[in-house]
């Protein structure tokens, strides 16, 4: 049964329709820009199962407790997965999914070099790729740039080669930067 809700504000109207018969808000489509702390609905390997994925935080730190950047600075991301499926869910974040695109255009994975795969901050570096039922990772992507190269666009490909993207500020930001600062050094 399709369920259609029609909403009319000052003038302005708006329709959302799922197919499941629950209501759906408009929000960012996969092709839009985001903000740290939106999430997107994102599909896991093979199109099975659905995660929410929602980068909340960045620092960037040339030196850490786990060694230096390569190429002059790391930007680490942190972000929240949480399971939105009945059944296991196997995200792409591990393989190859979070990619980090600078302003210049200039592409890089995650863990790009062998001191980015090092750096693992306790307490932002739990779960995997692995979800069962309903849920909730939080993890970091580390990614070895140039300082010129800060402020760039995290992007998450998911199971279905969807591309999500989240412009990231040039500097530290978002709700974990004292913990995730800490936690580097």
């Amino acid at each position: 049964m399709k369920f259609c809700a029609f909403v009319a504000v000052c003038g302005v109207s708006a329709v959302a329709c799922s197919g499941t018969g629950h209501r759906s808000a408009p929000g960012p489509t996969s092709g839009s820009v985001r903000s740290l702390g939106q999430g997107a609905d994102t599909a896991g390997v093979g199109g099975k199962g659905h995660v929410e994925f929602t980068p909340d935080t960045v620092v960037y730190d040339a030196n850490t407790s786990f060694g230096s950047a390569e190429h002059g600075l790391f930007a680490v991301v942190v972000y929240q997965s949480a399971s939105r499926s009945e059944g296991r869910v196997v995200t792409t974040a591990d393989k190859g999914g979070l990619r980090w695109r600078a302003p210049d255009g200039h592409t890089v994975r995650a863990r790009n070099t062998q001191a980015a795969s090092k750096l693992a901050p306790i307490g932002f570096s739990e779960g995997g790729s692995v979800f069962t039922s309903q849920v909730f990772h939080q993890d970091a992507a580390v990614f070895d740039i140039t300082p010129k190269e800060r402020g760039g666009t995290l992007i998450y490909v998911d199971g279905t080669d969807t591309p999500h993207r989240w412009k990231i500020p040039a500097h530290n930001a978002g709700v974990s930067v004292p913990a995730l600062k800490f936690a580097l050094n």
